[in-house]
């Protein structure tokens, strides 16, 4: 189950709709559908939060997150963060061929008006220096493109490292 600020319970069938009649306010827009998770570790459990943003580019976004949890600390860096991964590659799946196209199909009579449509996973990861993740990006980043999806990492991946992290707390 999915929810955001406004609904809760809401099916992924119900999330779908919701996404398609945002898109059809404004067929002509530039879309970016974003998929993320980010966890935290608290003391008996680990809470894992993924989020989905579908943002209309300087024209706002619908979003929603669902809540994951896991009994037990996971202390394992690796292994938290192949689980990110997982669920965002879960939830990712659940937006099949028939689903993406229609999507594509609201968009594509605009497409000559300037419409885009991408798909991105983003990842809780990055490349700096002082970033213990770094040794996993590459990793993670072809587990997301084998899905068919753009690959974001930190700074870019907002929606695991700012949207969803509100939601670990």
């Amino acid at each position: 189950m999915f929810q955001n600020l406004q609904e809760r319970n809401l099916t992924f069938d119900m999330v779908f709709f919701r996404i398609l009649k945002f898109i059809s306010r404004s067929p002509c827009g530039n879309y970016r559908l974003m998929v993320g998770t980010d966890s935290q570790v608290h003391c008996d459990r680990t809470v894992f939060i993924t989020g989905i943003v579908i943002q209309n580019e300087g024209k706002g976004a619908w979003a929603c997150i669902r809540k994951h949890i896991i009994p037990r600390k996971m202390l394992h860096l690796h292994e938290r963060i192949s689980y990110e991964t997982s669920l965002t590659e879960q939830v990712v799946s659940l937006f099949t061929i028939e689903r993406k196209n229609e999507i594509i199909d609201l968009i594509l009579p605009y497409i000559y008006h300037g419409a885009t449509f991408t798909m991105e996973g983003h990842l809780d990861i990055g490349i700096g220096k002082r970033n213990k993740t770094r040794e996993f990006v590459k990793e993670m980043v072809s587990r997301m493109e084998s899905m068919g999806v753009e690959p974001k990492i930190k700074p870019d991946a907002f929606v695991a490292s700012s949207y969803a992290n509100r939601y670990t707390k």
